[in-house]
């Protein structure tokens, strides 16, 4: 054996860590939520409706014998996300995990897009993620380590017409995540990216039928289809586990081949 290799370690074992999700009730997020619970991990499960994130985190709980919470919260207030954190600490007295899960999608040409909706694409998917890792920051700097882990996008990394707001909120998060894991490297915090190509989710829905969709999406990926919302679970349970010890402010593309053409 070599020696490097630690007899009887599981690297993805995440038993008694505890993982915060926003947006973690349907989704992306509620697949890796559901990822992180498959490997052990205990969850406060967070979004707007707070029956909805309670009802998912009974479920996970009941599912995989983990712990688990809702909590409801607009992550665009600083209030709000700093009482996630509490809660999560009041609850399991620690938390080693985040996942910033919670985003919006609003498409158009930007001569028909209004302020308003450019401002809110951003104020979730950018102002959110950032007041969600500022919150839980302190309590894994204080623990000497933690996992961060930002869903970016293939539109964080490449363009896409009728776009501007989502595109320019991933290609923010891509950029935070590489500043931010920089800034507590030092700290045994490790930040990385998970970007997501074509997923059949409730957003992207409206779209999984038209001719864009079909040719400019699906037909897109080497794998020629949308993706199923469980093959985002590796990624996740791999950032947030040991086995990523080394991962720092990285972007894991998980897109069936999208970016590799």
């Amino acid at each position: 054996m070599m020696k490097d290799v630690l007899p009887g370690v599981k690297q993805f074992d995440l038993t008694g860590k505890v993982a915060i999700v926003t947006g973690g009730s349907k989704g992306l997020g509620l697949a890796m939520a559901a990822g992180l619970a498959s490997a052990g991990a205990n969850l406060v499960l967070v979004s707007r409706n707070a029956d909805e994130c309670e009802k998912a985190a009974q479920e996970l709980a009941q599912d995989f014998g983990v712990k688990a919470i809702g909590f409801a919260a607009d992550i665009t207030k600083q209030e709000q996300t700093e009482a996630m954190a509490t809660a999560a600490i009041d609850t399991f007295g620690r938390i080693d995990i985040l996942i910033n899960s919670a985003g919006i999608n609003i498409r158009g040409p930007i001569d028909e897009l209004t302020l308003d909706e450019f401002t809110a694409v951003m104020d979730i998917n950018v102002t959110g993620t950032w007041l969600s890792s500022k919150a839980v920051i302190p309590v894994m700097k204080q623990a000497g380590r933690g996992s961060i882990i930002n869903l970016a996008s293939t539109l964080g990394l490449v363009g896409l017409s009728n776009r501007t707001p989502y595109t320019a909120s991933k290609g923010a998060v891509v950029q935070m995540t590489r500043a931010l894991a920089l800034e507590l490297a030092p700290f045994n915090i490790n930040v990385n990216a998970i970007c997501p190509g074509p997923f059949l989710t409730a957003m992207n829905v409206p779209i999984a039928d038209t001719e864009e969709g079909k040719k400019f999406v699906v037909g897109a990926t080497a794998l020629g289809r949308w993706g199923e919302l469980r093959e985002i679970q590796g990624a996740a349970i791999f950032l947030a586990s040991d086995a990523a010890t080394y991962m720092v402010g990285s972007m894991l593309t998980v897109d069936g081949g999208w970016t590799a053409r």
